[in-house]
């Protein structure tokens, strides 16, 4: 197999990398390189944000109604390419093809949101908020905004991004990751077929290189960035220094407290979907179960027995239910990780490197992983392992629980299984954490509700998506009026006060 060249799509064409630089793309279940894509050079980041810089007068000028209706037909596009959209990320990703369906759906759920943009864009009005005076406020884009998103979700997390901002008036250049990057050039071609004009929506391929370059580009007005927490910090302190809005979304541990009381055959249910799935890279991902008095010796043993028949196989086979892991150096990085926590005393149950699966013995695949006897001291605990590595770590009653998560670094998600409400209310209401689930294990707000962390897994101020979304890529404008008829004589000297 000839391995296709991935290039950039600017100003509605696709445009070859004239850098020279290309990384390959593989497929995480063979280890073969099916792709190769172009790294952009600084100059081919000023060519996309030229791009949208122009169209940008234009289509902010548009009727908000009007820019609804193109995003719906991008919906429809959306919903009719669901699957070719999903084979592409598990190809490339390596994640079960069901899995890869949920992510698109999900994006999909946002593309909806946006649709709503004429609603969501209304201001404010107060007549006679002084004598003769009327005072409005109103919302209006940005210009030209960027995304840098990750690799794990490269259909979702970038719809958490450009179908918001673009519908509120802004232009947008979208710099994917390079590991998985073909799914946003299908979707780019799919905004093209919806009818955005040129310019609206670019991609730019890349590395360092070409997110210093949208970080210090004068025309970029504000950055969105899902990723890893030094990468986030190191994004929100340069866009800031250049003058730029920044959302940036970084790491996570996230943790479920499980009660006495919880019904233990569905939190290993949920506990394996949420450890495991997507081979554990998700920011929203359990990777710590804590577990309260007795019920570690209970459960400890129940994942370990599922774990013995969890499917591991190539993604794009129906039945899988957890894939290879994204790449070969991820694989290292997930099976150092598992070392260290050997070394430092953690019970190693179940042991997931060394794991082949047949007919793909090149692929980059790993068992799931179990480790009980895990103390906040370790590092296995204390980092984003970002791979199908569960730790148990075990607490006394539930205030130990509690403090032990409000005391983590991360506070992106966290879960709570249990049947005592006042448990549960007292969880949510006192809780660290931005995403909270009471006996769900993956709280990944809807659509209008708007996705963030606490601590180091969220800097900046907004959200994403949902009316933060729409708060983030526009900004507040307020107007006072009074006619010449109401204006008393002479100059005021005072400063104004309502009359």
């Amino acid at each position: 197999m000839t391995p296709s060249n991935i290039d950039h799509y600017i100003n509605g064409q696709i445009i070859s990398g004239a850098s020279g630089r290309q990384q390959d793309v593989y497929n995480p279940a063979s280890g073969e390189v099916t792709g190769r894509v172009s790294l952009a050079s600084s100059d081919e980041v000023s060519l996309a944000v030229a791009a949208a810089q122009a169209a940008f007068p234009a289509w902010s000028a548009m009727p908000p109604i009007r820019r609804a209706r193109l995003m719906n037909n991008f919906l429809g596009l959306l919903n009719k390419n669901k699957d070719a959209l999903a084979r592409a990320i598990t190809l490339e990703h390596g994640k079960v093809f069901t899995d890869a369906v949920g992510e698109v759906e999900r994006g999909i759920d946002i593309v909806e949101f946006a649709c709503g943009i004429p609603q969501l864009l209304k201001g404010d009005y107060t007549e006679q908020v002084s004598t003769g005076i009327d005072n409005w406020t109103l919302r209006q884009p940005l210009g030209v905004v960027a995304g840098i998103t990750p690799f794990n979700f490269p259909v979702m997390v970038p719809m958490w991004m450009f179908p918001v901002a673009i519908a509120a008036g802004n232009t947008f250049v979208l710099k994917p990751s390079p590991t998985d990057p073909s799914a946003s050039m299908m979707y780019a071609d799919l905004m093209k077929q919806a009818g955005f004009p040129d310019g609206v929506f670019n991609v730019v391929h890349g590395d360092k290189v070409a997110v210093d370059a949208l970080l210090v580009h004068p025309d970029v007005k504000a950055i969105s960035f899902v990723g890893s927490t030094p990468i986030a910090n190191y994004i929100y302190e340069t866009g800031a220094h250049h003058g730029k809005r920044v959302q940036a979304l970084g790491g996570a541990k996230n943790h479920m407290l499980v009660m006495p009381d919880a019904d233990l055959e569905k939190t290993v249910d949920a506990l394996m979907g949420a450890a495991y799935g997507s081979a554990g890279e998700r920011c929203m991902a359990i990777s710590v179960a804590t577990l309260v008095g007795d019920v570690a010796d209970k459960i400890v043993p129940m994942i370990a027995e599922r774990l013995k028949s969890l499917k591991v196989k190539n993604g794009i086979e129906l039945d899988a239910e957890m894939g290879p892991i994204v790449s070969a150096a991820a694989h290292a990085r997930i099976t150092d990780y598992i070392a260290s926590g050997v070394e430092d005393g953690a019970t190693l149950v179940t042991d997931g490197r060394g794991l082949t699966v047949p007919g793909h013995e090149k692929g980059f695949f790993m068992g799931g992983t179990l480790f009980d006897n895990v103390t906040s001291e370790m590092k296995i605990y204390k980092e984003e392992i970002f791979g199908p590595v569960l730790v148990c770590v075990r607490v006394a009653n539930f205030a130990e629980g509690l403090d032990l998560i409000n005391a983590h670094e991360f506070g992106n998600g966290v879960s709570l299984f249990t049947r005592d409400g006042n448990a549960a209310r007292e969880f949510a209401r006192r809780v660290q954490v931005g995403m909270v689930g009471v006996n769900v294990p993956i709280p990944v707000p809807m659509a209008w509700h708007g996705f963030g962390g606490w601590k180091k897994s969220l800097f900046g101020d907004m959200h994403a998506y949902g009316e933060e979304g729409v708060r983030f890529y526009t900004k507040q404008k307020s107007v006072m009026q009074r006619w010449p008829e109401s204006i008393a004589k002479g100059a005021e000297f005072t400063m104004p006060v309502a009359r």
